[in-house]
């Protein structure tokens, strides 16, 4: 009832709550929160012709259906979503993973070592459990997507949630009020500083993961910025290569197929394999490992359930029988493209071929930095649009290689079309080399000037595997 949401208003019955006028049916409720280039007050009268029974604003408005105004319809959004699906009551554990680079990783490692018949994960890589897989609009959806996932996670049998806890999250309100039994973060480095203005106040949207966490906060210590969240939080734990750390990272070896990792945890030596590989991703393993291990679950059954951790669109590696290596990975940052180009730098292939671009309307600054970086490791880079949205795919693409020095101008090439700029790679490589295909991992979409299409990278990379693959066999 609407009545039940504010008092003094209406005994109206509300069906759902939405944010988008398109989806409105009949008994909704429309609340007009604001998005990053839409304010959802300009569809309320489309809203109310698709149904809507009453609206949620902050203007100063007379409709034909009752109109709550507010002072901040998304911090209200969040407060009415956990009323409407009745989370007090749903029992759940939810644990929260912030940082730049690794968040996906170790949120997904987080669910394979508590099991997912029991941990629901929401993130990049969707919504999913044991019993269900289903997208998720952004790595930290909002509320009205949020809340509903949690109530199918807990009708599912689940008992904890392990989430991307994203800045952008944060500083939309979306996680308002939400106790976290327990928290992470990987690392902070340079991103999304369009978004929250200053540098400073995106780090300050990180921390509010550890305010908001009740339990053991699972703290990076060699991480730069790991005092920001010692400060906020009395639970604090640490892991890394300090042999002060709670969970220290004695000893690995990366091959090209797995890691072996040893860790040491109250005083017990442990080693066990994981398929995860590179020396972020140690840094990723331990931070899952200790998040369990806070929460009371047994070290022997996560050091079983580690070599079954499986990250889709993450260092994936797409064998169909060709003589080179492709691999796809989500590397859309500075720091996370350096640290994969370090690692498969280690693999001592021939050709390093990459792919890649950087998100329109996104943090612009950052893209001379990316291209720079590629181009200190690959031996060619092909640079094509990635989620242009409303900007110009080629002016992203030049930014990109702007910095770029005299010595490597014929080290790259700019193919605007991602699908031809994969062939163009794929169709150059030799027996050894590696094309990485950077930026979207196993995300199913490009986002262009008027409208969103399908696209995937790894599936348009085995399209082109297996028509070269074709092609040869043709001419053999």
């Amino acid at each position: 009832m609407l009545s039940e949401l504010f008092k003094g208003y209406p005994d109206i019955k509300i069906k759902d709550i939405k944010i988008n006028s398109k989806e409105i049916e009949d008994g909704d409720l429309f609340v007009c929160i604001k998005g990053v280039n839409v304010d959802r007050h300009e569809f309320i009268s489309e809203a109310i012709e698709n149904g809507a029974v009453a609206v949620v604003g902050s203007r100063d408005l007379n409709l034909t259906v009752p109109y709550v105004k507010v002072e901040n319809p998304d911090r209200e959004l969040t407060r009415i979503c956990r009323e409407f699906y009745d989370f007090s009551k749903l029992g759940l554990k939810i644990i929260g993973v912030t940082g730049t680079d690794g968040k996906t990783t170790v949120a997904t490692s987080i669910q394979y070592l508590i099991g997912a018949d029991k941990c629901g994960y929401i993130g990049t890589n969707g919504c999913s459990c044991k019993a269900f897989q289903k997208d998720s609009p952004n790595s930290t959806p909002d509320a009205t997507v949020l809340y509903k996932f949690f109530k199918e996670f807990a009708d599912a049998g689940c008992k904890y949630v392990v989430m991307e806890a994203s800045s952008e999250g944060f500083f939309r309100h979306r996680l308002d009020d939400l106790e976290f039994q327990s928290g992470c973060y990987t690392n902070i480095t340079w991103e999304h500083v369009n978004i929250h203005g200053t540098f400073e106040n995106y780090v300050d949207c990180k921390v509010q993961l550890a305010r908001q966490t009740v339990g053991n906060f699972i703290v990076n210590l060699d991480d730069k910025f790991a005092s920001k969240f010692i400060e906020v939080n009395q639970n604090i734990l640490t892991y890394g290569q300090n042999e002060k750390c709670d969970l220290y990272i004695k000893d690995y070896t990366i091959t090209p197929k797995y890691t072996y990792v040893t860790f040491i945890y109250k005083n017990n030596e442990y080693s066990f394999i994981s398929p995860l590989l590179g020396e972020f991703n140690v840094y990723n393993l331990a931070c899952a490992f200790l998040v369990c291990l806070s929460m009371g679950f047994d070290i022997d059954e996560l050091i079983e359930n580690a070599i079954n951790i499986d990250v889709s669109g993450r260092l994936e590696m797409i064998d169909m029988g060709q003589d080179y290596k492709v691999m796809i990975d989500y590397a859309h940052t500075p720091n996370g493209i350096k640290c994969l180009m370090e690692f498969v730098k280690k693999l001592n292939l021939k050709r390093i071929i990459v792919v890649m671009g950087s998100a329109g309307e996104r943090d612009y600054k950052k893209r001379p930095i990316m291209g720079k970086t590629v181009l200190e490791y690959a031996d060619y880079a092909i640079f094509t649009y990635e989620d242009p949205r409303s900007e110009d795919p080629y002016n992203i693409a030049k930014q990109m290689v702007s910095e770029i020095s005299e010595k490597d101008k014929d080290k790259y090439e700019i193919v605007i079309d991602r699908s031809e700029a994969i062939k163009k790679a794929i169709d150059i490589a030799s027996r050894d080399d590696i094309v990485l295909v950077l930026g979207k991992g196993n995300e199913t979409y490009e986002k262009l000037k008027d409208k969103v299409i399908y696209f995937n990278d790894i599936e348009e990379s085995k399209k082109w595997i297996t028509e070269r693959l074709n092609r040869e066999t043709v001419v053999e």
